[in-house]
């Protein structure tokens, strides 16, 4: 398989500019690093967690991400002043928009240097998956973030989608059974705990419901948000 990042020049330029304000987070792994292709879990904090993959995780991968951020100025607009800021930011509705006047030019510009691969909560999820598929032959990991956000971003997690078990059965029907990687960030001190992968095979073994899977899902990475790390090595 070749293994390729995918992103173009003049975003790589941008990349450099932006890890002046973002500083490279530590790679806590409890078990063995990961492996490429592979499925990657983890919690949104806002924008910092992506932001931190994309400048310093030195795998190749390409994002999920709602389909609105991935259509146009316009619907980036209208999905960070109404949904981002105001719903979970919580800012007040006159400044979420405001400064979505400004932000929504650069996250649209961000977004296509990102390639992400569109999330839809319709049967264009089916879109979702073929294009995942492809990414995995291509060679890249899968970076998902499947927490349940609409409330807002909490450092315990209240549920996981569970869009990503829909996923690692396509990929065993499709002849890849990868490992899958839950992670958490700590913000505070900047750390991406990295739990033990379990194969898909062995998530979809499990005689309960993909909503209950997910949740399993949730509950480890929350455990991960409070693992004791002075005992364990750091790996950049």
């Amino acid at each position: 398989m070749k293994k390729q990042q995918n992103r173009k020049r003049w975003f790589k330029v941008v990349k450099t500019f932006v890890k002046i304000f973002i500083h490279k987070p530590k790679f806590v792994y409890l078990g063995q690093n990961i492996e490429t292709p592979s499925i990657i879990l983890s919690n949104h904090v806002g924008a910092i967690a992506p932001l931190s993959f994309e400048l310093y995780f030195n795998k190749p991968f390409r994002f999920w991400g709602t389909y609105e951020m991935n259509s146009g100025l316009k619907s980036v607009y209208k999905y960070l002043s109404t949904v981002y800021y105001h719903q979970k930011k919580h800012w007040p509705k006159l400044s979420a928009k405001i400064f979505s006047i400004i932000a929504a030019p650069v996250a649209n510009m961000f977004y296509k240097g990102l390639n992400l691969i569109s999330t839809y909560r319709d049967l264009r999820f089916r879109q979702t998956l073929k294009e995942s598929i492809e990414t995995i032959k291509n060679g890249q990991n899968l970076v998902i973030f499947p927490e349940d956000s609409s409330s807002g971003y909490h450092d315990k997690l209240k549920s996981f989608f569970s869009g990503f078990v829909i996923l690692a059965r396509q990929c065993l029907k499709h002849g890849f059974d990868l490992p899958i990687f839950v992670t958490y960030f700590r913000k505070k001190t900047k750390t991406f705990v990295i739990d033990k992968p379990i194969l898909c095979s062995e998530l979809l073994k499990q005689n309960i419901s993909d909503d209950n899977i997910a949740q399993k899902m949730c509950d480890r990475a929350n455990q991960l948000g409070e693992i004791n790390l002075t005992t364990l090595k750091l790996c950049n």
